[in-house]
Formats: C-alpha cells, sequence, structure tokens
C-alpha cells in the first residue's frame, strides 16, 4: 500500500490569493446554474411538442415553428451554460421568445384547437418566467461602476 502523505493547510501556498480570487471569478455570476437545465429541457419540449400532442398533420406550419422556437431556446440554454457572462444579456431574448410562443397558435396556425393553444401558452409562460428569472440574477450578479 502507497504511504499518504498527510494534508497540508493551503493557507501556506505561496498562491493562496491568487487561486482564491480564481475561484471567485469562476463561480461569480453562476446563480443561474439550476436554471440552465430547465431552459434547455423546455426548449427539447418545445421543439419535440407536436409529435408528442399529434399535430404535425394539422398545423404544419406550427409544428415547423415549434421545432425552430425549441431549437433556439436549447441553444439559448446551451450558451448560458458554455459562456454564462456573454449569455446572460440575452436572458431577455428568451421572454422576448417566451411571448412569441404564446401568440403563434393565432398567427402561425390555421384554427388552432386547444390542445394546441394550451401547449404553446404554457411553454410561452415557462420561457418567460425563466427568461426573468435568468435575467433578474444577471442583473444582481453583474457589477454596476460608480457614477463620477
Amino acid at each position: 500500500m502507497a504511504n499518504v502523505s498527510p494534508r497540508h493547510d493551503i493557507a501556506s501556498h505561496p498562491d493562496v490569493s491568487e487561486m482564491r480570487a480564481r475561484y471567485a471569478r469562476m463561480l461569480g455570476g453562476r446563480d443561474v446554474a439550476l436554471v440552465d437545465g430547465p431552459v434547455f429541457l423546455l426548449g427539447l419540449y418545445c421543439a419535440a411538442s407536436p409529435w408528442i400532442l399529434h399535430y404535425t398533420a394539422s398545423q404544419p406550419a406550427l409544428a415547423t415553428h415549434n421545432l425552430i422556437m425549441g431549437i433556439a431556446i436549447g441553444l439559448l440554454a446551451l450558451g448560458f451554460t458554455t459562456a454564462p457572462a456573454r449569455m446572460y444579456g440575452l436572458s431577455w431574448a428568451m421572454c422576448a421568445l417566451g411571448v412569441w410562443m404564446i401568440i403563434a397558435p393565432w398567427i402561425v396556425g390555421t384554427s388552432p384547437d386547444t390542445g394546441v393553444i394550451l401547449n404553446n401558452v404554457i411553454i410561452g409562460a415557462l420561457a418567460v418566467v425563466l427568461g426573468l428569472l435568468c435575467a433578474m440574477t444577471a442583473a444582481k450578479a453583474t457589477p454596476v461602476a460608480p457614477m463620477p
């Protein structure tokens, strides 16, 4: 069995202040990390919902629309995960996508039934709520420069 040396306190390390600062930078702005997954799942469901609810034949334009919107929401979620400092400014775009999803059945679709309307309204409302949550957290985490 290997001889395991005892652990030493990191406080004596010569680069401890730099390591702590880097660690703080890495964690900064990630308060919304738990929202990234639900946003991605919402996009996935939005893209697949025409086939889940079987309205691809009755609403082909809306089925294509939901596929494209689902991909867009999923890409936003991936961007939130990979480059959060740059992407959380697009949280408001998520809100706009949600509002568009709510009104899309009447604009894109042709005489949509109740199931299609409810599906898009629920997806849109969730997108608005998640987008607002991302935007509020990003605004809270962004440092404000003092006025001269």
